[in-house]
């Protein structure tokens, strides 16, 4: 059964920092790309982070580039999202997301129509000013 669980979602103030995780199992980590989504109600899921089907580098939505960094500890197929200086504006539900490399980079960079993959449940984040 496959899984993503996303943790360390929280209520934090304007300024600081969160560290979401998101632990995969029931499938091979290797063979799927690896993003973070967030969404705010009533509003389309968005891409915050995901690789590049280019030269596999990690891109960002504009609105968080310099601020979040997206990593992953292969040992134990976790991907990280380091989020720095939070804004009001950040705050969402923070998904989690595995599929095929280009499904992922086009559901991130324009909707989640290509999405074939697989969703986390979800992390509150909530930035207060």
């Amino acid at each position: 059964e496959v899984q993503l669980v996303e943790s360390g979602g929280g209520l934090v103030q304007a300024g600081e920092s969160l560290t979401l995780s998101c632990r995969a199992s029931g499938f091979t980590f290797d063979d799927y790309a690896m993003a973070w989504f967030r969404q705010t109600p009533g509003k389309a899921r968005e891409g915050v982070s995901w690789v590049s089907s280019r030269d596999s580098s990690i891109d960002y939505a504009d609105s968080v580039k310099g601020r979040f960094t997206m990593s992953a500890d292969d040992a134990t197929n976790t991907v990280y999202l380091q989020m720095n200086s939070l804004k009001p504006e950040d705050t969402a539900v923070y998904y989690c997301a595995a599929d095929h490399v280009l499904n992922l980079e086009n559901s991130a960079r324009y909707d989640t129509r290509w999405f074939t993959g697989y969703w986390g449940q979800g992390t509150q984040v909530t930035v207060s000013s």
